[in-house]
């Protein structure tokens, strides 16, 4: 599809335009520059600004208005690119004119921003390592052959031992002792440090260990601060060699049928099937879909992976706006263990590796049930060619309970049950992932697979929106020496310890409630002050809602004991019976999470967004897009929070009243590993809800029918029942 013939403006860039793209750069690099190599990382579509987007569409930006006049919307993208000679970075701005890529602007990054790391990289990671003579000797010396080695690129998170030039991961090693054998079993015992830009091993090091003592487990080693790069570091962990535990630990049927005694698979789980015979009831135009009065455009890039956007809803003929956009924009894994060189374990999985380009090709029957519709994603490789997913995005139906019921108790009382029906749009990523590099000589798939999250947004009769987050996938493991017991982490396995630690998520809303100018009310529900026995609370049973309208950005604390909670509202337009502002309520009380690291540590000081629950600032449109990334652009190996971050929006003060506003929904889970969560863990959820609040006249779901089931049957053979 050429940039002409996209119909939505906020269409992902498309292969072909990704193609084009990256040759307009190589032939702007070629003529214009010194430059004399690069690699590609990211190629992506630059939306254009919001008003503009909206009076395309036709959609109002204030209650009672009409749309405003379209504009020309210029077709434009956002590259980054690494020079491979002296591993500079640049940020890259195109646009679509007569018929064909230009570059805009070319601008130099400044020394210690680095771009996303790359899927190739995180790949090439495991070669560098295999070819390196001393982590060859290493592995040797604890029984494991260089076939034998798996190493895992990770983001290096924070080390300042290490200049800011650099491009660094750190390859964290197992031992695969068959093909399909699962590695995580055979943890090794230390630790690399790559450049991924020279391609070389720059430094080993081994974890110190926790020893018995009268007071409790004891470090090995004199301080859990890293040791100067000159020192011996075997001999800083204060321990001897430890070899990888050999017992297998597999999780496909057929290996754990020869690895475990008397395995054998239930046989007692008969078939459920999902049908729909006439159809599915959503309709899809290119990337947008309309189901049960909702309509919204899909999205897919690199880092945010899964992005909904333009969500409106039909209210009995009136379109009425609700979210402009809705996306995963950050999320950081802080890992417990303060040993180093455990304390850089902290990834940031979205602003480091990329939801998107970690999403998974999804397989049908499998992943997603029932009647489904894929739709593909796609992000540039090293060469500036596209690498399609397909299958990335899944959209199906669900049977979701039930909607709403009641029955009139009285003697020939009737009875209505509605069943409630949710459309589902959804993503799984794998962090890291399955990935094939097209550049490498050798095709080739390559397991490097760790935590698994599925992504669900999911749309409902009612008006409602939530988004929920499975996780599930292999635990990040280290070894422990025999007997060893961790005060950060669970020994899982015989030498197996799955370390303490947190998911946390930055949810990015940019909200539309009726328009674009909205509030944000912060409600406080807390027993009333009048005490028992008091002429106004007698029986003691009074508590308020206090609502108040938030004046200027700010970060606030969830705050449980008084079921604190938000909502975004749109001044001016009010409910006919409760007079209230209309609105929609942010849930978060099922997902709050608290940062359980130290605020002023190196997670705090590079994850601001982590320390409050919710963030709510202004957005700022400029040439470069509006306010998206909290943890910053650019994240890899930062030291601080950038300017570009939530910590800073926040501070500037601006009004938030009836402004164009953006919030940020900070929710997560605190995972002490079980020894039920190995070798694979059973998927664990969050949710997080966007309901209408005063929006609607009355409950909206009341003209959905309740049809009894002509499939649904007695399980035993007793005599069915009619519903209503």
């Amino acid at each position: 599809m050429s940039p002409a013939a996209a119909w939505h403006p906020l269409d992902p860039l498309t292969p072909d335009e990704i193609t084009g793209a990256s040759l307009a750069v190589r032939k702007y690099i070629a003529i214009e520059t010194d430059v004399k190599a690069v690699k590609f990382i990211t190629c992506y579509l630059l939306p254009p600004p919001k008003k503009a987007v909206l009076a395309y569409l036709g959609i109002p930006l204030a209650p009672g208005a009409k749309p405003e006049a379209p504009v020309p919307i210029t077709r434009k993208a956002e590259a980054d690119i690494i020079d491979l000679v002296n591993g500079r970075s640049f940020n890259v701005i195109l646009s679509f004119q007569e018929d064909e890529w230009k570059v805009d602007t070319f601008d130099l990054l400044e020394e210690g921003l680095q771009p996303q790391i790359s899927v190739e990289e995180l790949l090439i990671c495991e070669r560098i390592v295999r070819q390196d003579p001393l982590v060859i000797k290493l592995a040797k010396d604890v029984g494991v052959s260089p076939e034998e080695i798996n190493c895992e690129g990770w983001s290096i998170g924070f080390d300042e031992r290490f200049p800011k030039s650099l491009r660094l991961q750190q390859g964290i090693f197992f031992a695969r002792f068959s093909r399909h054998d699962n590695h995580y079993a055979h943890p090794m015992d230390f630790i690399a440090v790559v450049d991924s830009n020279s391609e070389k091993v720059l430094h080993v090091e081994f974890a110190a260990h926790y020893k018995p003592s009268p007071n409790g487990p004891s470090l090995s080693a004199p301080s859990t601060q890293a040791p100067p790069l000159e020192a011996d570091q075997l001999a800083h962990a204060n321990r001897g060699r430890i070899p990888p535990p050999r017992p297998a630990f597999d999780f496909l049927p057929d290996l754990m049928a020869t690895t475990q005694e008397n395995f054998k698979l239930r046989d007692d789980v008969k078939p459920l099937h999902i049908m729909q015979p006439e159809g599915v009831s959503f309709k899809l135009t290119g990337t947008q879909i309309e189901w049960q009065n909702w309509k919204f455009h899909i999205g897919f890039n690199h880092r945010e992976g899964l992005a909904l956007s333009t969500i409106t809803y039909n209210d009995h003929g009136e379109v009425r706006p609700v979210i402009y956009r809705l996306s995963l924009a950050e999320m950081v894994v802080p890992y417990a263990a303060p040993e180093h060189p455990h304390a850089r374990k902290f990834a940031f999985d979205s602003g480091e590796y990329g939801m998107g380009a970690m999403a998974n090709e999804l397989t049908l029957g499998c992943d997603c049930l029932g009647q489904i519709h894929y739709l593909p994603g796609v992000y540039v490789n090293h060469d500036g060619s596209p690498h399609v997913i397909q299958n990335c995005i899944c959209i199906h139906e669900e049977d979701a309970g039930v909607l709403w019921k009641h029955s009139d108790f009285r003697p020939g009382g009737r009875s209505q049950t509605v069943r409630r029906r949710r459309l589902v749009v959804s993503m799984v990523c794998t962090l890291a992932n399955y990935g094939e590099s097209p550049s490498m000589a050798a095709r080739r798939h390559v397991l490097i697979a760790l935590a698994e999250y599925i992504f669900n947004y999911m749309f409902y009769q009612d008006g409602s929106i939530e988004l929920e987050i499975r996780l599930t996938g292999v635990l990040q493991v280290y070894i422990a020496a025999d007997g060893e017991q961790t005060p950060y982490g669970t020994i899982v396995a015989p030498n197996v310890s799955a370390q303490y630690h947190q998911h946390i998520f930055s949810i990015r809303v940019d909200p539309m409630v009726d328009g674009i100018h909205n509030s944000l009310v912060e409600t406080d529900i807390m027993p009333a002050p009048a005490p028992t026995g008091s002429a106004e609370n007698f029986a003691g049973n009074a508590f308020t809602a206090t609502d108040t309208v938030l004046k200027t950005a700010a970060a606030r604390e969830h705050e449980a004991g008084r079921e604190r909670r938000w909502r975004v509202v749109n001044p001016a337009r009010t409910h006919y019976s409760t007079k209230r502002a209309v609105g929609y309520g942010l849930g978060v009380k099922g997902a709050a999470v608290q940062l359980m690291t130290q605020h002023d540590g190196w997670v705090g000081r590079r994850a601001t967004f982590t320390k409050k629950a919710l963030w709510v600032c202004r957005d700022e449109e400029g040439a470069k897009g509006g306010r998206m990334w909290p943890a910053g652009k650019y994240v890899p190996q930062t030291r601080d929070a950038p300017a570009d971050s939530i910590g800073n929006w926040v501070e500037d003060g601006a009004s938030i009243e009836n402004e164009d506003i953006l919030v940020y929904l900070t929710v997560g889970v605190t995972h002490i590993p079980r020894p039920e969560d190995w070798p694979v863990m059973p998927v664990e959820h969050l949710n997080v809800y966007f309901k209408p609040q005063s929006f609607f006249d009355a409950n909206p779901s009341m003209d959905v029918p309740g049809v009894r089931d002509p499939h649904s049957v007695p399980a035993f053979g007793a005599t069915p029942q009619t519903c209503h």
